[in-house]
């Protein structure tokens, strides 16, 4: 033990501060004086005073005040049990100095002291000696505890010091704080702390460049290498850009030669840019092609993925995947350290089989992502996939469900595919194949399975077996040894063949396979499971579990269906046999009942389905109520601080009825209780506080599971009346009605108003992660909602409120939790209606999530509804009802709904003043029910001249009762009225056979269907009576008509695709003897092809139709039962429509405008199947009209529509159009006669005009020369024909070519310019030949060839032939082709022919002399003043005419 002295300082009733000489003795464990010094708890220190008497020294409770909330006071209170420093402003504490002296105070404490006298007990008494030995022991020990007093002493002020010099740099740091906030306001531009330092590393070998920036608004930080900017994803996976903590770094991995550069960091805001630069070396180790520069490749510690820290972030959660679909399961975690080149080490497992790589299974793991992706699902990918990674810690795992479900079946109704296929018992020639089979839940049994195999490397499937084997397992025979096999299987029922399952892995048929076999010789499917429980889960989920069966016979596991309760379809829980007896159903609807049922599988089959489960609510299993959160100050008057919260996230699937508040000293860690009985609602006051003290407080909730967890201490609040004018902050910020691009906030009215009542709102709004608040209502809102629009969805926003009095703006409310811009799945309206049974006006919503503590909360224009008698609230399952009761226009406005405990699922109507009298007009209907129509009572005139009066109802039951009114007399059946109803149609109706005068009147129907009542009434009086009337009267005529052979159709008219004109009609109940006979304006047309009245129908064509065509057209049909006639007017507006459908036909096969040149002038033409006059045809230039004239000319024929331009000039230039109109549409061809087309065009027409103009006036032979001549030898020649041109042409007569001089023998004339002669007196066989004349003058000429043959007396008269003048008759032969003109030595030269031209050139022998020559008949002589003087020359030869054209010569 340890005896110490110290000083006592006691204080006294007023709080000044004595002090004593009298020392205390504290008896204490063995231990320093320091430790004493610093002080243990008050509790365990006992006081002595140096008399022995016992004394109770006031110890004061140890309380520790946290550095922030310390008060400037001038006293120093001092506890020997525990030293603490209330309050440090300066270096030196000011004392108050005491009134009294020391010795004063020293005398009134030993006073005090020796008050109660303590009296020495008998057994206690000392001898002299025992008292002499105590006064030394005493003397002794007083000098030792005034040296351990002053030692303390010493220590104290020393300690003191210490708490001074802290406090006093907490003061500073605080301050420093203050600075740094203030500063962080001022605008800065940007500036380097740390700029980037340069860099020489290895290749290969990763490079981290990092710098702090700052700078206010905080800059934006780009990087660039060599004055380019650097792009990470133009190199994925080589540059990494990380901002953590103002650190801006650039990472390049495996660096190479090339990222030898110089990097900069450009930072930019508002008010500057800043920028660093450094420069990357990277080296290559020698004997890598480049020297090393220093001579050895750096030594890298080698880091293990194993001994990274790995937080798993994002986790997959239960997923949900189709046959031959695709799916990646995705894991984000914070790897430390994060290093490119060593990822974590990761393992994926399926049901606890670890998976490997392969072409079905893809595994990527880094860049803080790992990831499995499945490319092509089967079922026998279905099963629990776990991720494990190991770490520094050890293992992190994640564990989640996949589900496959059966793709679509190509035939409805066929099983799915088998799965997990493999190969037990391999043999050389032999392998036996099992699988699993597939669930069927509403498909018909299985009957069988095909087996398939296929060579590896090989695209090929060969079918095993022939007919379907009915257990899972086949023996494959016929196998090649050393040869490898895939193998599926395809399962087969009564609607047909399933899709392949997955291949099997590739099987090497050899012997001495070292695989495991199939176990088990047990025949037949298992037993039924038994019991099946379902228990709850969570919201989407529930916890099956069943016995196993008896019988398990090789079991291979367990298939699991469910059904909603009230359906008849099952459907598949799992894909894949499950081996366990427990199975999490997943996807479920919330809200829904289900039940379950289980069936056993092995190679056999399925086993009979277990018992159902009892029908079970899919909802989250009870638990306690997770914490209340965001505690928030609403007032605080100095005594009492009112706080409200939000309920928990989750409330552990019961109502939250009660609240918990604990509250504790921010200077304490003891919590005490507020309220002992709990507090209903989410805003509490407590009392009974210290003001000036901080306080914090936690809140539990509580439902019948019990009490949650408590919440998070809230902020520490300090205890000071609110003396503010401003209002203090709302509170309770939640969200309604969230949709893609809008949600309505809603909040409550702060509890502290300030100097005045609270007038209205302002709202906040920014992004998440953002601190830009955005003032969405720039004038304040009166009420506590705002519907918020213009968002983006998926995109997260918070909000805050603040409230505005006449004093200014109040405190912003705390900031809301973030809410995502996205409607739930399934998320339905309000709908508004009219109850069909009562006629109630009602709103309903439907909704998409729901569970047992779920209730619908209406609000009107967002105020709760609760208890009012105008309302009703009704709910059903999913379904809340809203009824009024007797509604009006107070019950205008804005309704919403909200259900609690689920994820926010809300709606909102405004009901409209006139879909409230619309819906008042519907519940009158049904509450006054009458039978509702669809047509009041109409007539109709039917084909025998009856007459049908008819109403129809939307519905009529079979008890209806009606009758029918006529002029205030009811009506029976029978009497020439038949009445009837038809009540699958609603028509009631009656006939009248004989519709005469005396029907005239009102007709009324009345209708009787249950308590529902109506009528209608039809007036048939007047003018519409008389219509009616002469309606049936011809129906009665038509009636007596069709009882002989009539038109079914009058005669119509068609066109057809060439543009002719059908005459058409339908005839009707004919026979053989029947006539048919065409008529125009009573004349019979006789027909190329008779009529065919058996056919039913004729007609009559009437080709290139015009208007000569009109008239009146009539048809007659007769035969012994009667005669019919149908008559057709062509003209006025029929003969307008047949010309439109004509000019319709026409215009849609119309060409493109041509082109055609003329001597006349330019002609553009327009083709078309059919043209006539009477069509609507506009030509157009330059979009004006063109009326036919002298100088535009307008015509046609029947195949096309022409338009010429006589005598062109520049003028007619420019774009030409055709429009065609049927009536109905306008069918236009253009053409553009400008540019080099009218210049082309204007060239040929000139050359049209020249050429025609010389062909007129060329010089010719137009009369009087034979084309052979035979005479006898002594006689007299005589060539004489009629020439014409103008100018009068030269003539020129030739023999064989050779120019014919005039002399006594031959002897050429030419009389007056038109008569040309050549005269051969006495011939002899030498003028045999070929002669010729040639006329011509400067337009042309005309080259004529005649043979001559001389023949001696007594020969026969030779045969003369064109081109064979040596035969020894001439005879007429066909006309030659002018020979070549030779060059007559004094006249003009003409051209000469060539030979090929002129096979007659050739001199024929002389004839024998004939007393006469052959007579050959010659043609009148041409008028010269006709145009074209090219008359007939008489008889000619069957052969072409010999007239021909001689090219023109030149003159001189």
């Amino acid at each position: 033990m340890l005896y110490i002295v110290l000083s006592a300082s006691i204080h006294g009733v007023e709080g000044e501060q004595h002090s004593s000489s009298d020392r205390v003795i504290f008896l204490l464990p063995s231990a320093s004086a320091s430790q004493a010094a610093s002080g243990w708890s008050a509790t365990a220190l006992r006081c002595f005073n140096l008399s022995g008497s016992p004394s109770r020294v006031p110890v004061m409770a140890s309380k520790v005040i946290p550095w922030y909330k310390k008060k400037h006071v001038s006293q120093v209170k001092t506890d020997y049990a525990y030293h603490h420093t209330q309050s440090v402003v300066k270096h030196q504490t000011e004392r108050k100095s005491s009134s009294k002296s020391l010795s004063q105070v020293q005398a009134q404490a030993t006073e005090a002291m020796a008050e109660p006298a303590y009296t020495i007990p008998a057994f206690r008494q000392r001898t002299a000696e025992g008292t002499e030995e105590y006064q030394r022991v005493s003397t002794n020990v007083g000098k030792g505890l005034v040296v351990i007093q002053e030692e303390l002493q010493r220590m104290r002020v020393a300690t003191k010091a210490k708490v001074d010099s802290l406090a006093i740099q907490r003061e500073v740091k605080n301050m420093m704080v203050k600075r740094l906030d203030i500063l962080d306001d001022i605008p800065k531009m940007p500036d380097f702390l740390i700029a980037l330092r340069p860099h020489t590393v290895w290749e290969k070998t990763p490079v981290k460049l990092f710098c702090t920036v700052q700078g206010t608004p905080r800059p934006i930080v780009k990087w660039y290498k060599g004055g380019v900017p650097v792009d990470p994803l133009s190199a994925p996976g080589k540059y990494k850009i990380e901002n953590k903590y103002g650190v801006h770094s650039l990472i390049i991995s495996r660096c190479v030669v090339s990222d030898t550069a110089e990097y900069s960091a450009v930072a930019t805001n508002p008010h500057g840019t800043a920028s660093s630069k450094a420069m990357v070396a990277v080296k290559r180790p020698a004997g890598a092609g480049e020297l090393c520069h220093l001579g050895l490749v750096p030594h890298l510690t080698e880091i293990h993925a194993s001994k990274l820290e790995v937080t798993l972030l994002d986790r997959f959660s239960v997923s949900f995947g189709v046959e031959d679909g695709s799916i990646s399961l995705v894991c984000t975690m914070v790897v430390v350290p994060d290093l490119p080149n060593v990822p974590p080490l990761a393992q994926w497992y399926r049901d606890d089989k670890l998976l490997k790589p392969s072409s079905l299974v893809q595994m990527s793991v880094g860049g803080g992502v790992a990831r499995l992706t499945l490319p092509q699902l089967a079922k026998d990918d279905e099963g629990l996939y776990t991720l494990r990674i190991f770490t520094k810690d050890g293992t992190a795992e994640h564990s989640a469900y996949l589900f496959v479900s059966d793709a679509a079946s190509s035939k409805p109704g066929a099983p799915g595919a088998p799965m997990s296929v493999k190969a037990y018992d391999i043999n050389s020639d032999y392998v036996l194949v099992a699988w699993k089979p597939p669930n069927t839940v509403n498909e018909a049994a299985i009957t069988g399975y095909f087996v398939d195999r296929c060579e590896a490397g090989k695209d090929s499937w060969v079918q095993c077996n022939d007919s379907p084997v009915k257990v899972c397992k086949y023996p494959v025979h016929g196998l090649s040894v050393g040869h490898s096999y895939h193998f599926r299987v395809r399962a087969v029922n009564s609607a047909g063949t399933s899709r392949p399952s997955r291949m099997s892995d590739k099987v090497t048929a050899l012997d001495a396979a070292e695989s495991e076999r199939l176990q088990g010789t047990e025949e037949g499917v298992p037993s039924a499971p038994g019991k099946v429980v379902a228990t709850r889960n969570t919201k989407s989920s529930v916890f099956v579990q069943w016995e196993a069966p008896k019988a398990l016979k090789n079991l291979m596991g367990y298939y699991i269906d469910g059904r909603v309760v009230g359906a008849k379809d099952w459907f598949p829980c799992n894909h894949k046999p499950f081996k366990h007896t427990r199975f999490v159903v997943h996807g479920l609807i919330p809200g829904e009942t289900y039940a379950f049922r289980v069936q056993a599988v092995n190679v056999f089959g399925l086993s009979d389905e277990s018992e159902e489960s009892s029908p079970i609510a899919v909802e989250s299993a009870l638990a306690t109520p997770s914490a209340p959160y965001s505690i928030t100050l609403l007032n605080s008057d100095g005594s009492s601080i009112t706080i409200a919260w939000k309920s928990p996230k989750h409330c552990g699937g019961s109502k939250v009825n009660a609240f918990y508040v604990d509250k504790r000293n921010a200077d304490t860690l003891v919590w005490k209780e507020v309220n002992l009985q709990a507090v209903t609602e989410r805003i509490c006051t407590i009392d009974s506080l210290t003001e000036g003290t901080f306080y914090e407080f936690k809140v539990q909730a509580a439902n019948m599971a019990g009490v949650g967890v408590p919440s998070a201490p809230s902020a520490a609040m300090k205890c000071e009346a609110w003396t503010m004018e401003e209002p203090g902050p709302a509170y309770d910020l939640s969200f309604s009605e969230v949709r893609s691009h809008s949600l309505v906030l809603l909040w409550k009215a702060p509890i502290y108003t300030g100097a005045g009542a609270v007038s209205g709102y302002l709202v906040d709004m920014a992004k998440k992660g953002s601190s830009e608040f955005v003032t969405l209502n720039q004038e304040a809102v009166s009420h506590r909602y705002l519907k918020v629009s213009g968002l983006e969805e998926g995109e997260s926003y918070v909000f805050r409120v603040r409230a505005i009095n006449a004093k200014g703006v109040g405190k912003p409310s705390q900031v809301s939790e973030p809410v995502c811009a996205k409607a739930l799945p399934g998320t339905q309206e309000i709908v508004a209606g009219v109850d069909e049974e009562t006629g109630d006006v009602f709103l309903s919503l439907e909704a998409c999530e729901i569970c047992d503590t779920s209730k619908f909360v209406w609000s009107k224009n967002y105020k709760p509804i609760g208890d009012c008698p105008r309302v009703a609230v009704t709910k059903k399952g999913r379904t809340s009802r809203l009824t009024f009761t007797n509604p009006d226009k107070d019950d205008l406005g804005k309704y919403s709904v909200v259900v609690t405990d689920t994820d926010g699922v809300s709606a909102s109507h405004t009901l409209t003043e006139d879909a409230l009298n619309t819906m008042l007009e519907l519940s009158y209907a049904i509450r006054h029910p009458v039978v509702p129509l669809k047509h009041g009572l109409n007539y109709e005139i039917l084909e025998k001249g009856h007459v049908r009066f008819w109403v129809q109802a939307v519905k009529l039951s079979p008890s209806v009762s009606y009758r029918f009114i006529v002029n205030d007399k009811e009506v029976t059946n029978g009497e020439g009225h038949k009445i009837s109803h038809d009540v699958a149609s609603g028509i009631i109706q009656m006939t009248v056979d004989l519709f005469t005068r005396a029907n005239e009147g009102t007709y009324t129907v009345q209708i009787t269907d249950g308590k529902a009542k109506t009528q209608s009434s039809q007036v048939l009086v007047g003018d519409v009576f008389k219509v009616a009337l002469k309606e049936a009267e011809f129906q009665r005529k038509e009636h007596i008509r069709k009882q002989g052979p009539h038109f079914s159709e009058y005669l119509h008219f068609t066109v057809t695709e060439d543009c002719t004109v059908m005459l058409a009609c339908k005839l009707a109940n004919v026979k053989k003897e029947t006539t048919f006979h065409w008529y125009r304006e009573d004349d019979e047309i006789v027909p190329e092809t008779p009529p065919n009245v058996m056919s039913g129908a004729c007609a009559l064509p009437i080709p290139l139709f015009s208007r000569k065509d009109q008239g009146i057209f009539k048809a007659t049909l007769s035969d012994d039962r009667g005669k019919d006639t149908s008559v057709f007017d062509i003209s006025g507006q029929v003969f307008d429509d047949i010309i439109n459908a004509i000019a319709k036909i026409a215009g849609s096969s119309a060409s493109d405008l041509v082109l055609q040149c003329t001597p006349e002038g330019i002609r553009l033409q327009c083709y078309m199947n059919y043209y006539t006059e009477e069509m609507k045809t506009i030509w157009k230039h330059k979009e004006s009209k063109i009326a036919s004239s002298e100088k535009m000319r307008i015509g046609g024929t029947a195949e096309m529509a022409w338009m010429q331009i006589c005598d062109p000039s520049d003028k007619e230039k420019g774009h030409y159009s055709i429009e065609i109109s049927d009536g109905e549409k306008t069918h236009t061809r253009t053409f553009d006669l400008s540019g080099q087309a009218y210049t082309d065009a204007y060239e040929e027409y000139l050359r049209l005009k020249a050429a025609a103009f010389a062909e007129k006036n060329r010089g010719r032979v137009v009369g009087g020369l034979p084309d052979v001549v035979t005479i006898m030898e002594e006689k007299s020649l005589s060539l004489t024909c009629t020439v014409w041109g103008e100018p009068t042409p030269e003539v020129t007569w030739f023999k064989n070519e050779q120019e014919v001089a005039s002399n006594e023998h031959t002897r050429v004339m030419f009389d007056g310019g038109k008569f040309a002669s050549l005269v051969i007196n006495k011939v002899t066989p030498d003028d045999s030949g070929k002669y010729s004349i040639n006329v011509r003058n400067k337009y042309g000429g005309e080259f004529v060839e005649i043979t001559v043959s001389v023949y001696r007396h007594g020969e026969q008269i030779p045969v003369a032939k064109v081109g064979q003048p040596k035969t020894p008759a001439a005879t007429p032969a066909s006309t030659p082709v002018p020979p070549r003109s030779p060059a007559p030595p004094s006249k003009t030269p003409t051209p000469t022919p060539s030979k090929s031209q002129t096979p007659m050139s050739m001199k024929s022998p002389t004839p024998a002399s004939t007393p006469a020559s052959t007579p050959v008949p010659k043609s009148p002589t041409p008028t010269p003043k006709s145009p074209t003087p090219t008359p007939s020359r008489g008889v000619k030869s069957p052969t072409p005419p010999r007239f021909m054209k001689s090219p023109t010569p030149p003159r001189k």
